[in-house]
């Protein structure tokens, strides 16, 4: 494999979304062709019953009954063990997710958590995902067809958004220094390949770098320069265990001219260089 297959909506479904509800046994063969590939739009998992455990970018998540989780564009993913008993699977193009909620999902520089559901909350997902994906069967040639789903899929989004929101750090992200953080991270993610600098980064968000940092120290305890480099070297891991590119290649893929200086960096960081870490992780 030379670089990280990239599944894409457009290949799924011609309205942005794609659902299934699975129940035992019934997607087995389909989990197990998946093997090890991102995505260029969001993955929603709601599971009823049953458990699933998915290794995303190196960190294996594991999530059972009565649970909510989701993947974001691009992250690296691939199922290292499940035992789907009743639940749904939800692809949604990003486009179609609206701004505040792409700021909840997009918004922690750590990587998002499995989110536990209660009854209610886990009835309430099952109700509004049985009607969608009803009217998701129906007949395309309606002439309400897709503001109909679209309507019923932001009644979803909306929801999960509630959960996540909810759940994370106690409504943090009401404050300015949380909303810069999340802010701060959506342009990261779109721009690291190209943009290195501090000051870049402060620059997009209209804000001093002193600021900047300040927002990211009060809310992830790291500086600006911190999260640069710890996204372009997780992105350089993720080409160096699944792609079969060389350092070089991955060093110019990523923006550095000079491959000697992107491997200080990767050693730096991650405590290897970047042939040891490829050598380390494919045993």
């Amino acid at each position: 494999m030379k670089d990280i297959p990239v599944h894409k909506i457009q290949d799924r479904a011609n309205s942005g979304l794609d659902i299934r509800h699975f129940v035992p046994g019934a997607h087995s063969k389909d989990v197990e062709k998946l093997g090890v590939h991102r995505d260029d739009h969001y993955i929603f998992f709601v599971l009823r019953e049953g458990s699933a455990s998915l290794m995303v970018d190196f960190h294996e998540m594991h999530f059972a009954e009565s649970s909510l989780f989701y993947l974001l564009p691009g992250q690296v993913h691939h199922p290292t063990r499940y035992n789907l008993g009743d639940g749904w699977f939800i692809a949604v193009d990003t486009p179609l997710i609206a701004p505040d909620y792409r700021m909840v999902f997009e918004g922690h520089l750590q990587l998002q958590q499995p989110f536990p559901l209660s009854p209610q909350q886990l009835e309430e997902f099952h109700t509004v995902l049985s009607l969608l994906e009803n009217k998701y069967q129906s007949n395309e040639e309606d002439p309400f067809y897709l503001p109909v789903i679209h309507s019923l899929l932001q009644s979803f989004l909306g929801i999960a958004a509630s959960c996540f929101c909810t759940a994370n750090s106690n409504r943090q992200q009401l404050s300015r220094p949380a909303q810069l953080a999340q802010q701060f991270k959506k342009i990261l993610t779109e721009n690291m390949r190209t943009i290195k600098s501090p000051s870049a980064y402060a620059a997009q968000l209209n804000v001093s770098e002193s600021y900047l940092n300040e927002a990211l120290k009060k809310t992830t305890g790291m500086t600006v320069s911190y999260w640069i480099t710890q996204e372009v070297v997780l992105e350089a891991k993720r080409l160096l265990y699944y792609s079969e590119m060389n350092t070089k290649e991955i060093a110019h893929t990523l923006g550095y001219e000079d491959p000697t200086y992107f491997s200080r960096i990767f050693k730096r960081t991650a405590n290897l260089t970047p042939l040891e870490f490829r050598r380390h992780y494919r045993k």
